[in-house]
């Protein structure tokens, strides 16, 4: 019955249970504890990405480093200028933190960039194979503007969606009015740009389908909890 289940549908299934259950504690339960189980969720996925990553090799591990080094480097420089993001602190949610930066927030970006981007290549790839059995040619420039382009309007589009439910889970806040600032959303946009960058050139394989189906299940995580929490 269960001969044919691959590493793909086991972690898709262990990520769907956790975050289920993480959603019905949060909506119905003991919010505190659920919200102080975080950093073991987030730490999950990152392990079970890491799991299902094929081909582990150099390149993918030196991106992964990149990823949570610049992650964890413009969060800094966030938090303590507010020349990035805007004016916020974090708060005790994530866990353990260095100068009151939470370090999972590094691997939170790794997550997210490396999510969207395995997303949006998995789906050019389709469209690129086909051109290229249709004319002989592979517009292999077209291909890496839009993995970085289309990936870090995804990148910014969960964090839209995620903003709000982050605010709530007390894992960061904005001080002042609390508003959102619009140089947010621009600064995510322009690291997202970078990072996606570093992935589209690195000499890995991307083909993750865990990776795609961790990003819809984050997505409808935050999108019922935008809708009911």
């Amino acid at each position: 019955m269960f001969t044919n289940l691959t590493k793909f549908h086991i972690a898709t299934t262990i990520a769907v249970v956790f975050h289920v259950i993480g959603l019905l504690g949060l909506l119905f339960f003991d919010k505190a504890f659920f919200i102080a189980a975080t950093p073991y969720n987030l730490l999950l996925s990152f392990i079970l990405l890491i799991w299902t990553q094929r081909d582990k090799n150099k390149s993918f591990f030196i991106f992964l480093l990149i990823t949570v080094f610049i992650g964890l480097a413009v969060e800094l420089i966030g938090i303590k200028t507010g020349l990035l993001f805007g004016d916020y602190t974090y708060g005790k949610t994530l866990g353990f933190s260095i100068k009151n930066l939470p370090l999972l927030i590094g691997i939170n970006w790794f997550i997210i960039i490396y999510c969207c981007g395995v997303s949006i290549h998995t789906l050019l790839m389709k469209a690129i194979n086909r051109i290229a059995l249709d004319t002989g040619k592979s517009p292999m420039v077209i291909k890496a503007l839009s993995v970085i382009i289309d990936g870090a309007i995804l990148a910014l589009l969960f964090d839209w969606l995620m903003e709000p439910i982050a605010v709530k889970l007390n894992y960061w806040k904005w001080n002042g009015n609390g508003t959102i600032p619009m140089k947010n959303y621009i600064c995510w946009f322009a690291i997202s740009l970078l990072l996606l960058t570093v992935f589209n050139f690195s000499k890995f394989n991307k083909q993750n389908y865990f990776a795609i189906n961790l990003l819809l299940i984050q997505v409808m995580f935050f999108l019922l909890l935008r809708t009911f929490f």
